[in-house]
């Protein structure tokens, strides 16, 4: 258990230093700042990667349970931004921004649905 603990922190580490390095990268593309397309980008690469591992980790059984800590509560957990994506679009409402506000809730649901299904079927495609 303690392990686990350690990995899901070490894995945690990554993730929201990989998050917020996306986040950065993603800024010096887009000068709209209306829309907050950092967290866009980090939530469907999140969807797509725990779509794309847990497809080849089901199927497979590659990641012990160890491993699946590391990556899906520690690296993926805290790459992905749920909270931020919910604060941002509570933000966008309360500034009357209803259109991109709406439009990012939209948007980051439903790709992200779709982007962990692409990772899903992805996943089979990869033979070893």
């Amino acid at each position: 258990m303690l392990q686990n603990l350690l990995f899901v922190g070490l894995g945690g580490f990554i993730g929201a230093s990989l998050r917020y390095a996306t986040g950065l990268f993603v800024g010096r593309f887009v000068a709209d700042t209306q829309f907050p397309y950092g967290t866009f980008v980090v939530n469907m690469l999140g969807c797509l990667l725990i779509g794309f591992l847990a497809g080849l980790s089901d199927s497979r059984a590659l990641l012990s349970d160890t491993s699946r800590a590391f990556v899906f509560t520690g690296m993926l957990g805290a790459f992905t931004t749920f909270s931020t994506f919910s604060y941002e679009t509570m933000g966008l409402l309360q500034n009357g921004q209803t259109s991109p506000a709406l439009t990012n809730l939209g948007l980051q649901i439903i790709l992200g649905l779709l982007a962990v299904w692409v990772g899903i079927q992805l996943s089979k495609l990869v033979s070893f």
